[in-house]
């Protein structure tokens, strides 16, 4: 999801470059001053906006996700059930993240950037996943679509469920077990998770 510089607002360019670093040589070589100077700009430029790394870390992780997630929604069918597009969304956004290209090098290079999303807090990425499951999840209980319940408790299930298919899925893939089956079983759990 990189911007087109040309029509990019500068905090962007930023990122797009901070991006392009950690893919070229990974989180812990990248610097502010690298950042900086694939940018286009001064040191201080980038001081500026951000004090460390772990923060610029945190915006460039935020921008990907929700980008990912927009895309994932973009091709909801806006016609299917409500329960069917909450699946589908929360199951095309798993499978962007295994693809995307920023994630797979953090995870293969630097996991240890992902473990305190898993372990200590919840990320801003995270927390707007929810909202959107948890308006799905109203949505759906309103409908009568989907079972009662704390729609809150019920949607931080769903991540739970999500980040194991996200993160672990290919320690499951071999001759006996494709991933489109282990997705299609995700689909089928979540969507009998929430039938009334």
């Amino acid at each position: 999801m990189t911007s087109l510089r040309h029509n990019a607002e500068p905090r962007d360019v930023y990122l797009d470059a901070a991006r392009d670093c950690i893919l070229d040589v990974g989180w812990r070589r990248t610097t502010l001053t690298e950042v900086a100077r694939r940018a286009g700009v001064s040191r201080m430029t980038i001081y500026r906006t951000w004090a460390d790394m772990p923060q610029l870390l945190g915006d460039l992780m935020t921008r990907e996700w929700a980008g990912v997630v927009a895309d994932s929604l973009a091709e909801e069918d806006r016609d299917a059930p409500t329960i069917e597009r909450l699946v589908g969304d929360i199951v095309g956004t798993v499978q962007r993240l295994r693809e995307n290209e920023l994630f797979v090098r953090i995870v293969d290079l630097d996991p240890e950037l992902i473990l305190p999303y898993l372990f200590s807090r919840r990320g801003r990425s995270q927390d707007g996943i929810l909202e959107l499951t948890v308006a799905a999840l109203r949505e759906a209980q309103a409908e009568g679509t989907a079972r009662a319940g704390n729609p809150v408790a019920m949607a931080r299930a769903m991540l739970l469920a999500a980040h194991g298919f996200v993160l672990s899925a290919h320690t499951m893939v071999d001759d006996e077990v494709s991933l489109e089956e282990l997705d299609a079983e995700l689909v089928l759990a979540l969507t009998r998770s929430l039938q009334p």
